[in-house]
């Protein structure tokens, strides 16, 4: 979301004013609805993301928070969110965290932003990479035909007999419900992905 000084209602006017101060009209002379309904809808939209990237920036460490360039007073709220156990005082505190960010310098917002989708790539990369180990542990761990030969083809550091050990160790504590040798070959294949990125 690029925020753009495009409201004039955050700079002191209304959104039916034109920039010499007179009222926008139809042919007719009659007001023009519409321009007023637009305006005001986009400038709803805007508060709600606003607060929503208040809200997150509520998951930061404070230290995070103050390389962002923020007001002290933006700071403060926040810290004082953080406080509120009350679902009525939070949700006010919000409202009042989201008008606080409209005033804040576009490159501020900008730069939370960028960091907020960074985050999320991040987290989105790990949960892939997750779930990736798990379906390789549990395909080798099924003794499924080629199920090594096949990893390590796309991993060809990995080590054939200790996979085939490893197999063979877990499926005998498979059999006292013990997952140690699970953990291990999860473990090993975390470390050869990673070393692959």
């Amino acid at each position: 979301m690029a925020r753009k000084k495009k409201y004039p209602e955050l700079q002191g006017g209304y959104p039916d004013q034109e920039a010499d101060g007179y009222p926008n009209q139809k042919a007719d002379g009659s007001p023009n609805q519409e321009i007023e309904v637009v305006s005001k809808s986009q400038l709803k939209r805007e508060m709600h993301e606003l607060q929503n990237l208040g809200k997150q920036l509520l998951d930061l460490k404070i230290s995070d928070r103050e390389t962002f360039d923020l007001s002290a007073e933006l700071l403060e709220a926040l810290i004082v969110a953080t406080r509120i156990k009350h679902r009525e005082g939070l949700r006010r505190q919000m409202q009042f965290i989201g008008k606080l960010m409209r005033k804040e310098k576009e490159q501020s917002i900008d730069a939370i932003q960028t960091f907020m989708q960074q985050k999320q790539y991040h987290h989105n990369q790990v949960k892939q990479n997750h779930h990736l180990i798990e379906q390789w542990r549990d395909k080798i761990l099924s003794s499924e035909s080629n199920a090594i030969e096949e990893f390590l083809q796309l991993y060809p550091s990995a080590d054939r007999q200790w996979l085939r050990q490893i197999t063979r160790q877990s499926q005998l504590e498979a059999k006292n419900n013990n997952p140690a040798a699970a953990r291990k070959l999860f473990s090993y294949i975390q470390e050869l992905i990673s070393n692959k990125n």
